[in-house]
């Protein structure tokens, strides 16, 4: 035994011959632990600290790691890096959750579904965070507390609340266009692997001569959308409440990848001074007529975390954090 090289290191990196045993002064049947036992309190001090709160908002998910790849020229509309070449790849992690149910929820239940990815490109990291539908509840972002409150438990009861939920909405008409979203069968995705994803917000493609263009994102399935029926959704709620994670996980396992083509609708700055209404407006979509899309990638799921917690769970998001290139528009929520 004392000849076996270490298997084990401490935190930072100091090898160890074993995990499974404490420094101790013994006497007889009893004894104390030393505080020079660095594992001890390492290992203590990891498993007091090893989970964190729960999120808000979006605590289901399932994640997975990817690869994003530019497969059109895009100079003429940006200048950031990942898109600078077609056939260049970017690495990227990707979250896609529901947003109000808490984390051992049923992931079939009906829900906007969030969309978090992070690309990890050569000038920083990218972080689109978007959601299965092109709108939202909402144009300001003062509700936004009120509106993840309202789509929670009822704080007396402790149970989901109904009256709650509409009172809230019949508050803010303009959600009218997001409720006919989520109450369509979109509310309801049969798979992770055949479901949409929207900036919903505007931002804009910027240059290096100070010139831009607004855009919204779109992310497309490649093998195009699947829904379930409400009928299917509850079944399965009830027999499976992790069935879409599972999906997910057991295809990339397989090798059998979900893929999406990844496009933008660009305008032109003139256009929005005169657009019909407020392009910034959350609530709205550009009509394709008008801005067409126009592919500028594809992305591959390809490989699995190999620890839920550690690569997901942890992972954080921020629509702020973003590249040369891609910059924020005067889109207020």
């Amino acid at each position: 035994m004392p000849n076996m090289p270490p298997h084990y290191t401490l935190a930072e990196g100091c090898p160890y011959p074993r995990n499974d045993t404490s420094v101790q002064l013994r006497n007889n049947g009893g004894g104390l632990v030393l505080l020079q036992d660095t594992q001890l309190i390492e290992t203590l001090a990891h498993f007091s600290r090893e989970r964190i709160p729960e999120r808000v908002v979006h605590a289901k998910a399932a994640g997975a790691y990817g690869v994003f790849e530019c497969t059109h020229d895009c100079t003429d509309i940006t200048s950031a890096s990942f898109l600078s070449t077609v056939g260049k790849k970017t690495d990227i992690l990707l979250r896609i959750s529901t947003v109000g149910p808490e984390s051992g929820s049923a992931d079939t239940i009906r829900d906007v579904h969030g969309w978090a990815m992070k690309l990890y490109t050569d000038q920083g990291n990218l972080d689109w965070v978007f959601n299965n539908t092109p709108v939202f509840f909402i144009r300001d972002p003062i509700k936004f507390p009120s509106l993840n409150r309202s789509h929670k438990r009822n704080p007396r009861t402790h149970i989901h609340d109904p009256d709650m939920f509409w009172d809230s909405h019949v508050g803010s008409p303009e959600s009218i266009h997001e409720l006919i979203h989520l109450f369509s069968d979109r509310g309801t995705p049969a798979s992770l692997r055949y479901m949409n994803a929207y900036s919903g917000n505007t931002y804009k493609f910027t240059k290096e001569d100070g010139s831009f263009k607004y855009i919204k994102v779109h992310i497309k399935p490649q093998l195009g959308v699947k829904n379930m029926t409400r009928q299917e959704s509850v079944k399965i709620a009830g027999e499976d409440p992790d069935f879409l994670i599972k999906d997910l996980f057991n295809a990339i396992e397989k090798g059998d990848y979900p893929a999406w083509n990844v496009y933008v609708q660009v305008m032109d700055p003139k256009d929005a001074e005169t657009y019909k209404w407020n392009i910034f407006d959350m609530t709205k979509v550009w009509p394709h007529q008008d801005y067409p899309l126009r592919q500028i990638g594809k992305l591959i799921l390809n490989r699995n975390p190999r620890n839920y917690f550690t690569d997901i769970e942890q992972a954080a998001f921020s629509p702020s954090t973003m590249v040369p290139g891609f910059a924020p528009s005067a889109d207020p929520s």
